[in-house]
């Protein structure tokens, strides 16, 4: 308390003492040039006395975490999105800092507040592994909640709290483990009530997209890929409760049928440790002296692990995919995935030859077929180019998030990962009618057999639906040969897993769809492997691409990498002739 009261003084007051310090060093250098030197020492030994105070870490430290809202895989980079989330908890925030930590003996323990975050099983699982290397280093680890979900299920958040030491619950919070549920909003009844017509098909009958428009319940392929799914996850989250809590898995199934639970019954149950409040889940996770720091400010204080050493560029494609720029959606929150940005990303990594390797993190449900190749084709280059790439999936890495995917050296995912989704859906709303009932007539004129192929007012003519089929037909195979090509197998054995069907991280695993389970830790150790690096040599991660001090892009001379750019100039010296200097400058 005493240093920070220090610390808080000195921002207060330092634009005041700074304007003393220049005023005296002023008139002492014109009387005395002893007395400057002085004051100057002054200056420095300030500075640079405040830098080391905030930098420093007390013996004893506990890191405090809140999850009660949930993590985002990446920050916004546009200044609108970092100011709306501003606040926000970054994954890969929490798993270097406790990485760090594990190794750090002024750390002593972790709290964290969970229960109501909405993880993904995936995302609890790669904090779950966090926790888990934290806790083996001799550390404490306590977990308390006011709920476990509040009207609302939280098996994966207590999915992660099971990894702690202790786990406390306030006395008037729940247990919301009912099981795993999913729903899935079906539109057909509603666009046929406004007399909208979806006019959609796909390839092939597990690309469920086509059935959320056209139908009002599930069809038998969108059923079973989808239960399928949440059996895998459930059955995860119980042998994970199970082994933490010493129960066996027939028990946590037993309980979890019989939640919610409220106050005694978690403890009676095996998974409470006791009912508490906050400030007793704070003390109990102390020891003497202790003092407690945001594991934020740790994370800024300490230094990120991974920073020294063979560079390892690490590229993040997050959100739905779109050609062009990624951005920032303040309505629903949740950030695009840019084709350009993505692409210029890895341009910029295979070029700078103090990358050895290249970790390309995918959390997306897809998007963009052109986008998704204008990715992939970057991924597929920077292979040639002799740089490894491994892709480290995240919550999803579906249908465009395994196009981009497909083609890299490895591929990690969480065993709760949802991936796959091999296939394409394609079509529009025709809205003509619901046009007319309001009193509207769009009418069109047109010159060329299928001109209305992407009309939004009517269905597709006959001509224009053979073309659709053909787009399906095309985009489809495309899909299937660069999944076939990426992961050596044959089109007859990539359109067995195809179809559209979606498949969690464990499942795709057995089919040959990922090559290993873990998180960006894991992919991380296989990168090092792929380029050669021995497992113990340490390495610099370095996120591209590379920012400057400022969230302000600066104006790039061209779109290819510096050192392409330098290759032309120096065809432009006076030597080369003119006809050659022209040719390279407009190739470039």
């Amino acid at each position: 308390m005493r240093t920070r009261r220090v610390l808080q003084t000195l921002t207060a007051t330092g634009g005041f003492i700074l304007l003393l310090i220049v005023l005296t060093l002023v008139v002492s250098a014109l009387d005395n040039p002893v007395a400057a030197l002085v004051v100057f020492g002054a200056v420095l030994a300030l500075l640079f006395g405040g830098r080391l105070l905030s930098k420093r870490i007390p013996d004893g430290t506990v890191l405090e975490l809140d999850l009660d809202k949930g993590v985002t895989e990446k920050p916004p980079t546009d200044m609108p999105g970092r100011l709306l989330r501003r606040n926000a908890v970054v994954l890969r925030d929490v798993t270097d800092a406790l990485r760090r930590a594990s190794g750090d003996r002024r750390v002593t323990g972790l709290v964290a507040r969970v229960g109501n975050g909405g993880l993904s099983v995936a995302q609890a699982q790669e904090l779950r592994e966090a926790v888990a290397r934290f806790r083996e280093s001799g550390k404490r680890t306590v977990a308390y909640s006011e709920s476990f979900g509040e009207n609302a299920l939280s098996m994966a958040d207590y999915y992660l709290a099971a990894a702690f030491e202790e786990i406390i619950l306030l006395p008037m919070g729940s247990l919301s483990i009912q099981g795993v549920l999913t729903r899935t909003p079906f539109l057909g009844r509603m666009f046929s009530q406004l007399e909208v017509e979806p006019d959609f098909d796909h390839r092939s009958e597990y690309k469920a997209m086509k059935y959320l428009l056209t139908e009002d319940h599930y069809l038998p392929p969108h059923e079973e890929a989808t239960t399928a799914v949440i059996e895998d996850h459930m059955s995860q989250i119980v042998a994970g409760v199970a082994r933490d809590r010493g129960l066996d898995e027939s028990e946590v199934r037993t309980i979890v049928d019989s939640a919610p639970l409220f106050g005694e019954e978690g403890v009676e149950a095996g998974l409470i440790d006791r009912i508490a409040h906050r400030d007793d889940a704070y003390e109990s996770s102390k020891v003497d002296g202790s003092g407690f720091m945001y594991l934020g400010q740790y994370l800024k204080r300490a230094g990120r692990p991974n920073r020294r050493g063979k560079r390892i560029a690490l590229i993040y494609g997050t959100g739905s995919i779109a050609r062009g720029s990624s951005g920032f959606d303040p309505l629903t929150r949740g950030s695009s995935f840019g084709a350009d940005d993505v692409a210029s990303a890895f341009r910029e990594a295979r070029d700078d030859k103090k990358v050895q390797a290249i970790v390309f993190r995918v959390d997306s449900p897809g998007g963009s077929a052109v986008g998704s190749e204008v990715v992939h084709r970057e991924v597929v280059r920077a292979r040639e180019s002799g740089k490894p790439v491994v892709v480290s999936m995240g919550s999803v890495a579906g249908s465009g998030g395994y196009f981009v995917a497909a083609s890299a050296n490895s591929i990690v995912a969480q065993p709760g990962t949802v991936t796959g989704s091999i296939g394409v859906v394609f079509g529009k709303l025709a809205t003509s009618h619901a046009w007319r009932r309001i009193g509207i007539n769009w009418e069109e004129l047109k010159v060329g057999r299928n001109a209305g192929f992407a009309s939004p007012t009517d269905v597709y003519s006959d001509s224009e639906r053979a073309r659709l089929q053909t787009a399906l037909d095309v985009i489809y195979a495309g899909f299937k040969e660069r999944v076939a090509r990426g992961r050596s197998m044959t089109e007859a054995q990539v359109e067995e897993v195809a179809k559209g069907r979606v498949w969690t991280g464990m499942r795709a695993a057995e089919l040959g769809l990922v090559d290993d389970l873990g998180g960006l830790d894991r992919a991380i150790e296989v990168a090092k492997e792929l380029a050669g690096i021995e497992s113990q040599s340490p390495v610099s991660v370095q996120v591209y691409p590379r920012s400057g001090l400022l969230p302000i892009r600066s104006g790039k001379p061209s779109s290819e990498p510096v050192r392409e750019l330098l290759a032309v100039m120096d065809s432009l010296s006076p030597s080369a002739p003119l006809e050659l200097r022209m040719v390279e400058r407009f190739d470039s």
